[in-house]
């Protein structure tokens, strides 16, 4: 029975795949993939200024608004003080279909005190602010074409990088396409109020809301229970500030959730047998002390993000605290590192998104930056191949032989696995440690509270 796939419910979720193959073979070499997913940029925003180092990236100094002017992108701090709307609403008028010449019609919501500046979606960072990731790019690959899978904000993005999908059900045509709201005691997932709900978009912009809590399956789902053809043993952990916020994609997933209506609060397995862990910089415990799981999802807190208006400025030294600590261990050799943007964040950025021939009317979205960091990518590789965060799960896939997430409908289905970025032929590269202040004892000693997000 070709793609019969057989789901039964009871306590956990378990999924049990007849007929679907796997993506492609295993790849011995890799044993371990981090994903490190940072917030709201696109390359014309974080990376000004690579082309000096890189001469094929594909970073504009230039941008178009909507009464046709030519606006020069200049710089601010990466810990600026406002941020910009980008809700679906903000996608559209920047998009406006295909021309990327709405970005002035975006909104500023500026901080506390401060002021938005003249065309304030027509900004970058400061290079000194980041240059690790800088060096990240020079050293390892860099993405020209990777694309956010949705045409929104953090809250589905952070759906589509464990489940290829926002859709509320395996079979709706409906997508979750903005942040819930309002956010209340229980959070934004499956335990969120009553009140609380999401803006959904269908065929021919059709729209209606609904609860923030979803049911289909997940990549965890595949690692948890890999078919006989895949690789056996293999495990994931999820790192994350808070439970219940818009950056934690499995408080959204009912299997995974299990919500508890007197608690408010996720009492499923996956949260007490330490797959999520609700302190990012155990991570770099974990790696010290040889527990790195075979994938691993790690969202920062709010100041080591790079969303605009929150964020600190030490994200690109947070990033960099990770790789290193990898780098320097005897992970390296067989671990790859995948750092991304959940979403453009409202800034400019001149690549009009390629939009999917199915979901069109809510895949792809706008250009956000890719490092790909492994001893297997040949330095300063810059790729060409058009990219999503359903690419991230096909590699994943692909590398440790698992099947697509059934139904077989959701976005790594319709992806490309990354595989221009690796040389597995090459023998790996040696580490050298990223410069960067401040380094891992700061992150892992930071007494700070622990925050998520705001509410986008």
């Amino acid at each position: 029975m070709e793609n019969l796939i057989k789901i039964v419910l009871g306590g956990p979720f378990f999924v049990t795949i007849l007929g679907l193959q796997p993506a492609l073979a295993d790849i011995p070499a890799v044993q371990h993939v981090v994903i490190i997913f940072q917030e709201n940029r696109t390359p014309d925003n974080l990376f000004h200024g690579l082309t000096k180092y890189l001469p094929t990236a594909d970073i504009a100094n230039n941008g178009l608004d909507s009464k046709g002017h030519t606006i020069k992108l200049t710089s601010v701090p990466l810990a600026g003080k406002y941020d910009m709307d980008h809700s679906n609403a903000a996608f559209v008028s920047m998009y406006d279909g295909g021309k990327i010449d709405g970005a002035d019609l975006i909104s500023c919501q500026p901080s506390s005190g401060a002021k938005c500046p003249p065309d304030p979606a027509f900004r970058f960072v400061q290079p000194s602010d980041v240059a690790p990731y800088f060096y990240l790019a020079e050293n390892y690959g860099f993405a020209n074409r990777m694309f956010q899978s949705n045409q929104g904000p953090s809250f589905p993005a952070h759906q589509f990088i464990i489940a290829g999908t926002s859709q509320p059900g395996a079979t709706s045509l409906f997508f979750a396409a903005n942040d819930p709201f309002p956010i209340a005691p229980g959070g934004a997932g499956c335990n969120a109020a009553a009140a609380t709900k999401v803006l959904m978009i269908g065929p021919d912009n059709m729209k209606s809301r609904g609860a923030p809590c979803f049911e289909h399956g997940t990549l965890t789902d595949l690692i948890d229970n890999p078919p006989a053809s895949a690789r056996q043993g293999i495990t994931w952990r999820y790192y994350t500030p808070t439970e219940g916020s818009i950056w934690t994609a499995p408080n959204a997933i009912r299997h995974m959730c299990q919500p508890s209506t007197s608690a408010n609060a996720c009492v499923g397995p996956d949260w007490t047998d330490g797959k999520i862990i609700t302190n990012s910089a155990q991570i770099l415990t974990d790696v010290a002390h040889s527990n790195l799981a075979s994938v691993s999802w790690v969202i920062p807190t709010s100041l080591e993000s790079d969303h605009a208006g929150g964020t600190d400025g030490t994200g690109p030294a947070w990033v960099a605290s990770l790789v290193n600590a990898i780098g320097n261990s005897a992970y390296w050799s067989n671990t790859v590192i995948l750092i991304t943007w959940d979403d453009w964040g409202g800034w400019y950025d001149h690549v009009s998104p390629p939009i999917d021939n199915q979901y069109g009317y809510y895949e792809n979205g706008f250009r956000v930056p890719l490092l790909v960091v492994s001893p297997y990518t040949p330095a300063g590789y810059v790729s060409q191949v058009p990219h999503t965060f359903g690419s991230i799960l096909k590699f994943i896939e692909t590398a440790y032989g698992l099947p697509v997430i059934p139904p077989g409908t959701f976005q790594d289905a319709r992806s490309d696995d990354l595989s221009d970025f690796f040389n597995f032929s090459m023998p790996p590269r040696p580490f050298q440690t990223v410069p960067a202040t401040p380094g891992a004892d700061f992150f892992l000693h930071d007494k700070r509270p622990a925050e998520g997000p705001d509410t986008d």
